[in-house]
This record gives C-alpha cells, structure tokens and sequence, in this order.
C-alpha cells in the first residue's frame, strides 16, 4: 500500500476509535472574520515568553532545509517559503502529541565567542523521538543544518555544528507567515462520512487547541477530533459543504472563525485558503 494512503487509513481508523459520533456544540452566531475571545482548557495557561534552558543539536545537510515531511504532516510545505530552513524537530514536552505543531520559537546559544548574540526563529514541524536527549520531560530543540547555523557569528557556523550538542536558551514568540492566511489541506482519503483537515500557516500563536466545523444550512457546530499532528477529523454523515470552520488556539487561547471556507465541491487534497488569520502577536 502507498504511504499515503497507509496513512489514510491510519488516521481513518483513530478518527473512528476518537469520535464514536461527532459531538453537537451549542450554535453559535457569528460572521466572516469573528475574532472571540473563548474559554481555554482547564488550567491553561497563557503563552510563557520568557527565556528558558534547552540544548540543541542539528541533521540533515549541513546548509540544508531540514527533514521533508515530517510528523506534524505538513509535507511538502517544509521545503519552500515561508518554512524553508525554519523548521525544527522537538522533544515530547514541547511537541505536546502534537498541538504544539506550528507553534514558532525563539533559539540562541550563548557562547559569544562563536554564537551570534541574535536568535534564530524556527517552526515545531516535527518531534523527535523520545529517548536520550529528547526523553525524560528534557526540552530539546533538533534544527536543521541552516537554522542551527544562523546561531553562529558570521564565518562560524561551520565551527558550531561540530560542536553537535549546545546548551541553549529559547522562548516563545508569535507566528508571522508574511501575508499568507490560514489554509486548510483536505487530507487524501477524505469522503463525505470521514473529514480530515490539515490546518496551514496560524499566525500568532501558531498551535491549534480545539476546532469545530459547521455544515451548510446546518446551526450545529460539531467538534472535530485531533487526530496526529497538525491534524484533526470528524467522522460520521454524510456531510454536506460548503463548511464553516472555527479555530480556537491552544496558548491563549483565541477564536476565529472562517465562513464557508471549504467549497461545497470539496475535494480529498484540496487545500482552501481562507481570508482570515490571527493577530500576528502573543
């Protein structure tokens, strides 16, 4: 069987086990463009911007993008504008069984006889796989060759990656993908009984805390279930487009809300843009 389509059913088979019978949420009025605010997860707390302690290694090419792919399921996107040379994999803590996907981080070393005192910016695509470094609730950050380079003062970045492993210090910062709106991908596989969405290109905040969707002339928003990754589903029907979707962030958290942004002639790997994006701050 194709990768793909192992991976279709794959995700097929948890949104099933996940969602039983999709969840009706109490309608809720809104227009092209409603920002919220929204009650969070119980104890949640805000997006944390202060400096805190990490190490960082690097793979791939030695000036290279980083991995293709990748398990928060963005594929392609990795290797081009405005994710190339930005992506990073991270340890469980940070990676969060992935809700912490697209979620935009500040990284510096410290050594200021080979570090540069500036941060690089890089974008969770990935995790890295528990174990070593990355286990034992250790936050680790592994870039790519390009953006571990950055970290290195001009002429150095050579000198830095043989060092391999770095003590480092990151934060939180806000998303910012240049003008490009929020974007959902319809995963392959995909039918009118089984919905899986990749969301693209959150600004802000970045990460993905709870989504519903709204079917044509329906008032009922159904909770849609995360299933891997930048991934989430709603299974059961059949449904019927165009579909309504409102995202709620995991920091914050924040609302929006994209009014029929996936056609009613839908098809599986279709990615439909939306007109709309968070704040462009945490």
């Amino acid at each position: 069987m194709p990768m793909a389509s192992s991976r279709a059913a794959a995700s097929f088979a948890l949104c099933v086990f996940l969602l039983v019978a999709a969840t009706a949420v109490s309608a809720t009025s809104s227009l092209d463009g409603e920002k919220s605010a929204a009650k969070g997860k119980k104890g949640m707390a805000a997006v944390d911007v202060e400096w805190r302690q990490a190490t960082a290694t690097w793979y791939g090419d030695a000036d290279g993008d980083g991995s293709t792919g990748g398990a928060c399921g963005y594929g392609s996107l990795v290797d081009v504008v405005p994710m190339k040379a930005r992506v990073g994999s991270v340890s469980p803590v940070l990676f969060k069984d992935g809700e912490g996907c697209g979620a935009c981080y500040k990284v510096k070393c410290l050594d200021h006889g080979i570090c540069s005192r500036r941060a690089v910016t890089v974008i969770v695509t990935d995790e890295c796989p528990g174990g070593g470094l990355c286990g034992g609730g250790n936050t680790h950050f592994d870039l790519s060759g390009a953006a571990y380079s950055r970290m290195a003062i001009a002429g150095a970045g050579a000198h830095l990656r043989d060092r391999g492993q770095l003590k480092v210090v990151y934060r939180r910062t806000a998303c910012k993908y240049g003008g490009k709106n929020i974007a959902f991908h319809v995963n392959d596989g995909s039918t009118s009984f089984w919905l899986s969405l990749l969301i693209e290109f959150e600004d802000g905040e970045g990460d993905i805390g709870s989504m519903q969707l709204k079917q044509a002339n329906s008032a009922q928003w159904l909770d849609m279930k995360h299933v891997w990754g930048a991934t989430w589903c709603l299974y059961g029907g059949p449904t019927a487009g165009p579909f309504s979707v409102r995202l709620t962030t995991l920091s914050a958290p924040k609302t929006l809300t994209a009014r029929d942004v996936i056609p009613k002639n839908w098809a599986p790997r279709g990615t439909y843009t939306s007109r709309l994006n968070f704040d462009t701050t945490l």
